[in-house]
């Protein structure tokens, strides 16, 4: 493998780091209590004018061009950024390139049409509106992203959509959706009968039907996952995204990226744990002048996760930098490696702070609970673990079975 260039960052990066670090500090972590715990939509006058904030500041929209209002960032500088706006769950909101707004930006930004670009996808990347994208449905394993139900009927110069789609995330107060819907049934080729469409969210076909508890959580807003549903869904043939039967190639072109982006932030989440771990360790007394940080099981641990996140980065960010310099093609099975890896690291970490803090750490006074409950997915959407295990296992066992 190709050697890890100056540990990928860049005199650039170097320089915006400790500013993301210090808004993130200062502005966004005193807000999170009330904005997860409380009401995220009571603190969308706060979180707005945070974006503004971070637009006079010059560090809105990290990974647009400097012509579409952010910085101009590669995916590999941009990762080292993402790290740090993990670690709030406010972050990527307050800066405009949260999931799964940023997949569509890329998404449109590479094959949308001028029209749908000047109406949704300059909008979208101002932070002006939100969007979502609809692709998983209850009837079906979300591990098979061929197989679905839902249909975009061509019906004169318009589709008509039916279908049932869940784990829509961000769907409560999204402007308009990304669904991917089989258009071309008949086609021999399982791969290229379904395209991406856009919906405008306030079409009278469409209707979010709940927001999903997750382990007691509904969530609202940019925090939830929505179930929704098509009924003779019509929209202009020109809302096609891309080509006609491209939708399960569009959706690899999107989910690349998009496991860096959510990879970096999983990291970022472990820092922050892993920063409340030590704290607590430090700061909890056993006996008069014994604390938990004495105990070496909790050194240990400590040690442990440590090792697992610096790990885990080195591990991303070179994916990410072969994704750059090759195509995400290239790099598949150190895409599914990372997917897997950095989702157990994940869960790991979380389990051993919520140990640590003991009784407080099950209760919703630390985020532990909060990041407990909702990233527990991590193992589970872009494809479960096991499935790119699988990827991962076949390709090695294959090189073995031709010698």
């Amino acid at each position: 493998m190709e050697a890890i260039p100056a540990l990928f960052i860049s005199d650039r990066v170097k320089e915006l780091i400790p500013r993301y670090q210090q808004f993130v500090r200062e502005e966004l972590i005193p807000l999170e209590q009330g904005a997860i715990y409380g009401s995220f939509k009571a603190h969308l006058p706060s979180l707005n004018a945070l974006r503004k904030k971070a637009k006079s500041e010059g560090l809105f929209a990290p990974h647009l061009s400097e012509q579409e209002g952010g910085l101009g960032l590669s995916l590999l500088e941009f990762a080292s950024i993402s790290e740090i706006l993990g670690q709030s769950p406010l972050g990527h909101y307050v800066f405009n390139c949260q999931a799964p707004d940023i997949g569509n930006m890329e998404l449109m930004h590479r094959f949308a049409s001028e029209e749908l670009k000047s109406t949704y996808l300059i909008p979208l990347q101002k932070g002006e509106i939100r969007s979502c994208f609809a692709m998983t449905e209850p009837e079906h394993a979300g591990s098979n992203p061929i197989h679905l139900s839902t249909q975009a009927r061509l019906d004169g110069d318009e589709f008509v959509i039916n279908g049932h789609k869940w784990f829509t995330s961000s769907a409560d107060g999204a402007h308009f959706t990304i669904v991917m819907a089989i258009t071309d049934p008949e086609n021999l080729n399982p791969y290229q009968r379904a395209s991406m469409i856009l919906v405008p969210l306030d079409n009278p076909g469409y209707r979010l039907i709940r927001n999903i508890s997750i382990m007691g959580d509904e969530g609202e807003d940019y925090l939830s996952h929505g179930e929704v549903a098509f009924k003779d869904c019509r929209v202009p043939a020109s809302n096609l995204i891309g080509e006609a039967g491209a939708g399960f190639a569009l959706a690899q072109e999107r989910l690349g990226p998009g496991r860096i982006h959510h990879c970096m932030r999983w990291i970022g989440i472990c820092e922050r744990v892993l920063e409340l771990t030590c704290k607590r360790a430090s700061s909890r007394e056993l006996n008069p002048n014994h604390f938990l940080a004495d105990q070496q099981s909790i050194q240990h641990g400590i040690a442990e996760s440590a090792a697992e996140i610096k790990a885990s980065r080195l591990m991303v960010l070179q994916t990410a930098y072969l994704i750059e310099k090759y195509g995400a093609k290239a790099a598949k099975e150190d895409i599914s490696t990372i997917k897997f890896y950095v989702s157990n690291v994940l869960m790991r970490v979380i389990d051993k702070a919520i140990q640590v803090h003991g009784a407080l750490g099950i209760t919703d006074d630390t985020l532990l609970s909060f990041w407990y409950r909702h990233e527990r997915g991590a193992k589970i959407y872009d494809g479960p673990d096991e499935v790119h295990k699988t990827v991962l296992a076949k390709r090695i066992i294959k090189n073995y079975s031709a010698k």
